[in-house]
């Protein structure tokens, strides 16, 4: 092989290989750091891709469990006033037998009819009750709810109408109700059985959420997993690759320095 000065080919390729060395210890180094095996787009462009709209997804899953939660509790606040309502009727049947004793003086009853007169009141005044401004109570569904995180599927919260006379407590509530004389025991157990409809519809509702969220906390989890596979680094392996490019470095530049004192030679030839 020929003796050379200008050109030092194994310094150059010496260089070369620290230079990717280094380069890959860095990496290595900054996926460690990080965390994540995706440090630059360039390292997995399609595996970027695919992990933005898995995330995306994974936090509208985490919206629709905060959604759910929501709704849950709407209902539950719902089921208190309902279960309210339902001893307030109980008081009122248990008012209207009273009032049938005919051993009860006109004075008596009067006190009754007092008692009837505030609870058909607190009836009214339940059935405003409103959760974060959202009336409980109404005519119209108090609306859908989703429970997929692509909209798709979606829960609807019934009506319930608690001053309707034919579904709701409309009948006993009435404020022309001024007597318990004004309504007939068989008008009070009817309101009683309309009030359990309505918490039975609500606990059915409350289930479906239930499992509904349940779903959406399997699939979030999935979804996070997946989208782990792409873009977690994995210590172990990376740490074994740094030790690796670590070495190869320390190699390169000792390398590189005996390359870079191998032309000297040339200087005894001249000498």
């Amino acid at each position: 092989m020929s003796v050379v000065i200008n050109t030092n080919y194994t310094a150059t390729v010496a260089s070369n290989n620290l230079a990717a060395s280094n380069s890959m210890l860095q990496k290595s180094i900054t996926r460690l750091s990080s965390g994540s095996k995706i440090v630059n787009p360039s390292d997995d462009a399609g595996g970027l891709a695919v992990s933005m709209k898995l995330s995306a997804a994974a936090r509208r899953q985490g919206a629709v469990s905060s959604n759910i939660g929501n709704a849950v509790s709407l209902l539950q606040t719902q089921d208190g006033a309902l279960k309210v309502s339902g001893k307030v009727l109980e008081r009122v049947s248990e008012l209207r037998v009273l009032f049938n004793d005919i051993t009860k003086s006109t004075s008596d009853k009067d006190n009754y009819d007092a008692e009837f007169v505030a609870l058909t009141t607190q009836l009214r005044d339940t059935s405003g009750e409103a959760f974060n401004g959202v009336a409980l109570f109404g005519s119209s569904s108090v609306g859908s709810v989703g429970v997929t995180e692509d909209g798709t599927t979606t829960v609807a919260i019934a009506a319930r109408d608690l001053t309707s006379s034919t579904s709701g407590v409309g009948v006993i509530s009435d404020s022309a109700n001024t007597s318990l004389g004004d309504v007939t025991l068989a008008e009070i157990s009817t309101a009683i059985k309309n009030v359990a409809t309505m918490r039975a519809t609500n606990g059915s509702e409350q289930s479906r959420f239930g499992f509904a969220s349940e779903l959406n906390t399997v699939n979030k989890a999935n979804l996070e997993a997946a989208n782990s596979r792409i873009v977690d680094v994995d210590v172990a392996e990376e740490s074994t690759q740094l030790a690796r490019w670590n070495i190869l470095v320390q190699a390169g530049t000792s390398m590189l320095a005996q390359a870079n004192q191998s032309a000297q030679s040339a200087l005894k030839l001249i000498g």
